[in-house]
């Protein structure tokens, strides 16, 4: 089975979850190849190289200097007519989500979306999504080829295999409509440190915290811990915290080392976007939470006393 991985960059940088997706291909077995889009990207191919990739697409242009979707859609349409590709695998993201589903109807393909494992059994790709608000797993399959995937974010943890990439320059042929839209200005978050897809350790917050003035325990608890904070969707929806920090069904998917989930009840929806994460703590004042249910360690009390005190504890052992 012959795979294509759409690799996404972001200011230099190989995507996390894309050379996740690009490691699970390799595990998967036959030829694994990816594609790289952009302009000034040429430097990158190597790097694919190391989690899976032997051979790198790359389509180096002006053309697709910006994030747009439709010129990537036009690149992919044109390496496909003329190379052969059992499956195209993308990692979940805004500008991936936009790009599969117009390349499935460009292509009149079938487009599997919010995978979370991915298999080979007799011969046959298939995925596994969730279904029934995350309660099963289903399998899925496809009934045309090429077969396009979309995998949920943070399903996948990049893992090097110490390769190399064999680099094959392609020219896209754009199509008019596709270059009509320009970017007129690209915003950037301000933050500080690291963030939640990315961090080690996470500190996640319910309403069970109170109120948004509350949330300088969760950040002191974090910038102690050198993570990251999140929330769940109760919080963002009232306001209280950034979208972009919201974990569970409806947000985003994350894989730390270490959750902290304080004052969250630990609904399903919830459940699903951390439920992966190595060692998880709940500190709850309902001892019937269903978060206890799945934490790894849980602590019954008033979180309002509880994290101060931890916080102080974490300080007091790093300075010891």
């Amino acid at each position: 089975m012959r795979f294509l991985v759409f690799v996404e960059h972001h200011e230099g940088r190989l995507q996390k979850d894309s050379l996740g997706v690009l490691s699970k291909a390799a595990s998967l077995g036959g030829e694994v190849e990816a594609v790289l889009l952009g302009s000034g990207v040429n430097e990158l191919a190597a790097e694919a190289g190391k989690y899976g990739a032997q051979r790198v697409h790359v389509d180096d242009d002006v053309l697709l200097d910006k994030p747009l979707p439709q010129p990537r859609v036009d690149a992919l349409e044109t390496l496909l007519a003329d190379q052969q590709f059992d499956a195209v695998l993308f990692a979940a993201s805004v500008l991936s989500a936009d790009v599969a589903a117009a390349l499935a109807a460009r292509l009149d393909a079938g487009l599997n979306y919010d995978l979370t494992d991915l298999a080979v059994e007799d011969g046959k790709l298939v995925g596994k999504r969730p279904a029934l608000g995350d309660s099963i797993y289903v399998d899925v399959g496809w009934s045309s080829e090429p077969r396009l995937a979309l995998i949920r974010s943070g399903t996948f943890e990049p893992e090097e295999a110490g390769g190399s990439a064999d680099v094959a320059p392609f020219e896209s042929r754009f199509q008019d409509f596709s270059l009509a839209a320009t970017m007129v200005e690209q915003a950037h978050e301000e933050s500080e440190g690291p963030s939640i897809e990315d961090a080690d350790v996470i500190v996640a917050a319910g309403r069970g915290l109170g109120g948004p003035d509350n949330f300088g325990l969760v950040e002191e608890l974090a910038k102690a811990l050198g993570g990251a904070v999140a929330a769940t969707r109760a919080v963002v929806d009232a306001g209280w915290y950034p979208y972009s920090t919201q974990v569970g069904q409806t947000g985003k998917t994350v894989s730390p080392k270490l959750y902290v989930a304080v004052g969250i009840s630990g609904a399903i929806q919830h459940k699903v976007g951390m439920q992966s994460s190595g060692l998880i703590v709940a500190i709850n004042k309902d001892p019937n939470a269903p978060i206890f249910e799945y934490a790894d360690l849980g602590v019954v009390g008033d979180l309002h006393e509880i994290v101060p005190k931890l916080t102080e504890l974490v300080r007091a052992r790093k300075a010891a």
